[in-house]
């Protein structure tokens, strides 16, 4: 599977922004999303090849929107990486447990992030 297009939901727009300029400058298409619902359905209706989901988020958190896009026949075979505030082992687990295929705690580190990217293509 070739990662191309990537869908970072994150309610900072900083962090937007900066995982956004990361990730174009290595070619990667991006399109973004502020909150859990919004990432459901942008999901749904842009087909990304691969979603980087915050945690902390108004209104629907990143847990419930990984458990709901994991579970959906449409999106269930976009892998979720987790990119969250919350660095705790059992965050990681109940993370895990929703769908997500890996988790980085931030502040992230770009190389990491990339090699972690390549590692699913």
């Amino acid at each position: 599977m070739t990662i191309k297009k990537i869908l970072v939901v994150d309610d900072s727009p900083t962090e937007r922004l900066a995982m956004t300029e990361l990730l174009s400058a290595r070619g990667y298409q991006v399109v973004t999303a502020e909150n859990g619902e919004d990432a459901i359905a942008k999901s749904k209706s842009e087909k990304p090849d691969l979603i980087l989901m915050d945690v902390v988020m108004p209104g629907m958190n990143g847990y419930q929107a990984t458990r709901t896009i994991s579970r959906d026949d449409a999106t269930r075979s976009i892998p979720i990486i987790m990119c969250t505030s919350k660095g705790l082992e059992t965050d990681r687990i109940w993370g895990m447990r929703q769908g997500a295929f890996d988790y980085l705690v931030k502040p992230v580190d770009p190389a990491e992030l990339l090699t972690r990217i390549q590692a699913l293509g």
